[in-house]
């Protein structure tokens, strides 16, 4: 599941020419709003063009919160049609400023009541995924090392200089680590945990890239520290992609770690085509589409039913309680947080 500066073009209505028959069908375009991550899977896209004749003119928009702050300033006058790639870490920004209109799919009824956090439907639930700190299996066994289980145990002197983070200033998964360590320890103590992390040399790095595949022992940078914060999906993606191949996981997942976060799509407010915008979100739920969400944006999908592939099964955990924060309260606090994280973590 990471995230550039941010390019955006408008989009084009296709219009019907009257015409003999050897003229090409109309075509209507919709342009979607998007962030980066999802641009190497665009061709997803494919199947619905070949389903519903609807062409998709992709709008790529750095991470979710720079697409976000985008769509808000462009209120009135939207960028595209649809917009996907919403977390719930930007959720309540979306509703208080009301850049989308309800629509609730036919489709809607294979969310989970808990992953729909918007009742009204002005967005909608499409894909899941956790942030969690994964931790390299050959490092702990050959160091005689336990691997730790929780949050308080990564301060202990045993897990010196082991871990590495990214910074929540810059990155999503940093941010959603954040998260998991106020949802654990509270308003009252989770900047004394913080602080805890840096007198046990926690390195901060700026996003996941360089932090997965630079400091992490486990990726195949095999760098020098065997704890750092990634995702529950990263796992099988080091077995679906080892050269030479492997049967086995070289990382694990520490469960009470993780974080949640739910992508939305939804409608923007203006399109000018609110019927074939309403067609791609049906298709966004559809079967066909969920199932092929995991070995190709290495996200769960939103509809329980839909099974996964073997290596997800094989090779990870959908924790059964990961660390959540409202939306509303993560809206509220985010930018204090950030302060005072910064103020504690890199003074």
């Amino acid at each position: 599941m990471r995230r550039i500066l941010l390019v955006f073009v408008g989009f084009s209505m296709i219009a019907a020419a009257c015409g003999d028959d050897s003229e090409p069908a109309p075509t209507t375009t919709l342009t979607l709003v998007t962030n980066d991550a999802f641009s190497s899977v665009a061709h997803l896209l494919d199947g619905f063009t070949a389903e519903t004749g609807i062409e998709i003119d992709l709008l790529a928009g750095g991470d979710a919160g720079s697409m976000v702050n985008q769509a808000i300033l462009t209120k009135g006058n939207p960028l595209g049609d649809v917009i996907y790639g919403i977390d719930n870490t930007f959720l309540s920004r979306v509703l208080d400023a009301e850049i989308t209109i309800p629509y609730e799919s036919p489709n809607a009824t294979v969310i989970p009541p808990d992953l729909q956090l918007d009742t009204t439907y002005n967005v909608t639930a499409v894909d899941f995924g956790d942030v969690c700190i994964n931790y390299d299996k050959a490092w702990f066994a050959d160091n005689g090392v336990a691997v730790p289980e929780t949050l308080a145990q990564l301060i202990e002197p045993a897990y010196a200089g082991l871990l590495t983070v990214e910074n929540p200033a810059t990155s999503s998964p940093g941010l959603a680590f954040v998260l998991a360590t106020i949802s654990e320890f509270g308003e009252d103590g989770w900047l004394d945990y913080w602080q805890a992390l840096v007198d046990n040399d926690v390195e901060v790095v700026a996003g996941w890239d360089e932090a997965y595949y630079t400091s992490f022992s486990g990726s195949a940078g095999a760098g020098p520290r065997p704890l750092v914060v990634s995702y529950a999906s990263s796992p099988p993606a080091e077995v679906i992609f080892a050269d030479p191949p492997v049967t086995v996981a070289p990382t694990g997942v520490m469960v009470q770690s993780c974080f949640r976060q739910i992508e939305f799509i939804a409608i923007l407010d203006g399109t000018d085509d609110e019927a074939a915008a309403r067609r791609l979100i049906d298709w966004w739920l559809s079967d066909s589409l969920q199932a092929e969400l995991p070995l190709n944006y290495f996200v769960f999908p939103i509809n329980p039913d839909v099974p996964l592939p073997q290596e997800f099964v094989d090779h990870t955990v959908v924790p059964d309680d990961p660390h959540t924060i409202d939306p509303s309260l993560i809206a509220e606090n985010r930018e204090r947080w950030l302060d005072e994280w910064t103020t504690t973590v890199l003074r």
